[in-house]
């Protein structure tokens, strides 16, 4: 385990670290067990007592073990002599009267099964080499973390199962918990609403500062590159020296960022806790830097998935649009399963599911009188084209097209839409709606998508929704199925207009929003708009109501086309 051990790792080992992670493990605890261990004294009668020095473990046996005064008695001369704790055969005292007794005087009693003379020289073995102790313990943690294998449930569970005293939880890159237990969130100010960003040095060393979020945290997207890729090393666990905890205890905090597969930020891992030993915090930050390699596993996996199952994918988008609430607060002290939610899988597999978002579509062009040149089966192929120039985005089936969205703006979205297009087999336009906050708004956003697409007409084509226009919807109707209702809107101004000359001035003034501007573009007096606007009144039209002139701007455009 070369290469593991950090600031603290040789620091004394404490009570609660030798129960809960080490030689006693298994026993039954009573006490905070906060205090450092640095040397075992084994007590078989009262007078050895002189003998104890301060933050010695004493583990009796003989007559000073030997029924509940005893024990009683013992307790009372360890919190004389400063002891770390006395450790107790079981059976010598009732475990309800070792609780009070504990909490009364403050000293931690421990009850063993097994012979106190073994569990003294384990202990000892484990004073005296601190760093050997912890070492066993990141081996362990190891070991299981790669039993647990791609699962982030799994792994979290692992986590919090092998760090006592110790709250893990793995946060997406918007910072939502996927796994893991929510204290673990106590002492992490940052905002949650926008991706989070390593915290600055100055913030890892236990700086009261720290209580200010980071300022790429507070108002601004995380720069996903730019986080993983530094090589200034990450921060030490950060201790929060302006919150005491009870006992005289500390709260301290540790994150390890979480890379994805394509050196972009899958999440973050958050642990919290409280303890008066130094060593803690580091074997706990060595613990998180060897759950980042499963973490990233999984989400390779879930990638893999994707790109081998096109309708698995598209599934999980469907679900996300149908519900694009928050996915639901977890219980406390419960570990979530974020493996299998819709939202846990999304980030796994690098979609954009919160802040600024914008739809695409892509429509195949079929010539006239034919069917459309793509069938189900080239679902697979698509999808790795719109990637492959999209980058992690989902795609879905839409009509005889296909439909997602991505962070990207407007702008540069259309630019990568265009790319896409002309790598595919087919003919095909592209649409890129309009930006909406979040999932919410891309129903709306998929809309124009959707026109964008029809209005763009050519092959390689791509339009934008936010910069249609009236003329550009028109466009997208489908005049052959419309020009029988069209005529019928016309028929009272077809049967006066000889050389269609009404008609051509009706839709230029609607077209243009009044006289003047038609006439300039038909190159005519505005007198003559005027005289020819007349005769159409006097067809039966009321060009003053808004219905009408929707309806008559409309039949124009079809009858004109």
């Amino acid at each position: 385990m070369s290469g593991v051990r950090g600031p603290g790792w040789e620091a004394p080992v404490t009570v609660a670290e030798l129960v809960n992670a080490g030689p006693l493990a298994g026993a039954r605890m009573y006490g905070a067990g906060e205090n450092p261990v640095r040397g075992v004294r084994i007590v078989d009668e009262p007078s050895v007592f002189a003998t104890v020095t301060p933050h010695t473990a004493v583990v009796l046996i003989g007559t000073a073990a030997s029924g509940g005064w005893a024990v009683e008695m013992a307790m009372r001369r360890a919190w004389e002599q400063a002891a770390a704790c006395v450790i107790a055969p079981a059976g010598g005292l009732s475990e309800g009267s070792g609780e009070v007794l504990a909490e009364r005087l403050g000293v931690t009693l421990i009850f063993v099964d097994e012979d106190p003379l073994v569990v003294a020289v384990r202990v000892a073995s484990a004073a005296s080499r601190p760093d050997a102790a912890r070492t066993q313990l990141v081996a362990r943690c190891a070991t299981r973390l790669a039993e647990a294998g791609a699962s982030a449930r799994r792994v979290l569970g692992v986590l919090n199962a092998e760090l006592p005293g110790t709250s893990v939880a793995f946060l997406d890159r918007y910072g939502a918990t996927l796994a893991g237990r929510r204290d673990a969130l106590a002492d992490q100010p940052v905002r949650r609403d926008t991706p989070r960003a390593e915290r600055p040095a100055s913030a890892a060393t236990g700086d009261t500062s720290r209580d200010e979020p980071h300022e790429a945290s507070r108002d601004t997207p995380l720069d996903a590159s730019r986080a993983v890729s530094r090589e200034a090393p990450r921060e030490a666990p950060r201790e929060a020296t302006g919150e005491a905890a009870p006992g005289g205890r500390s709260r301290w905090s540790a994150e390890v960022v979480v890379p994805d597969e394509d050196g972009g930020v899958l999440g973050t891992l958050v642990a919290a806790g409280s303890s008066r030993s130094p060593g803690w915090p580091a074997v706990v930050r060595t613990v998180l830097e060897l759950a980042v390699a499963p973490l990233t596993a999984w989400a390779a996996r879930e990638r893999l998935r994707a790109s081998r199952d096109f309708a698995l994918q598209a599934s999980l988008a469907e679900r996300l649009l149908t519900d694009p609430g928050p996915a639901p607060e977890p219980r406390p002290q419960d570990e979530v399963e974020g493996g299998g939610s819709a939202r846990a899988a999304a980030i796994a597999l690098g979609w954009p599911i919160r802040g600024p978002l914008t739809a695409y579509r892509i429509r195949p062009l079929a010539e006239p009188g034919q069917a459309p040149p793509v069938g189900p089966g080239d679902g697979p192929l698509a999808y790795a084209l719109i990637t492959a120039a999209l980058g992690q985005v989902p795609v879905l089936t839409r009509g005889d097209g296909w439909a997602g969205w991505s962070a990207l703006g407007p702008s540069d979205l259309a630019e990568r839409l265009g790319q896409a297009l002309r790598s595919m087999p087919w003919p095909c336009a592209g649409g890129a709606g309009a930006q909406v906050e979040g999932l919410g708004g891309l129903t709306e956003s998929l809309l124009g998508a959707e026109a964008a697409a029809y209005v763009a007409g050519g092959a390689g084509v791509v339009r934008r929704a936010d910069r249609m226009g009236p003329a550009e919807l028109l466009g997208a109707l489908p005049t052959a199925a419309l020009r029988a209702p069209a005529a019928v809107v016309l028929r009272p101004l077809l049967a006066i207009d000889r050389d269609g000359t009404l008609l051509e001035t009706l839709g230029a003034v609607l077209d243009e929003g009044g006289a003047l501007r038609a006439a300039e573009r038909l190159g005519v007096h505005r007198n003559t708009i005027t005289t020819r606007l007349d005769r159409i009144k006097s067809a039966g039209f009321d060009l003053d109501d808004a219905a009408t002139r929707l309806a008559l701007q409309l039949a124009c455009h079809v009858m004109l086309c």
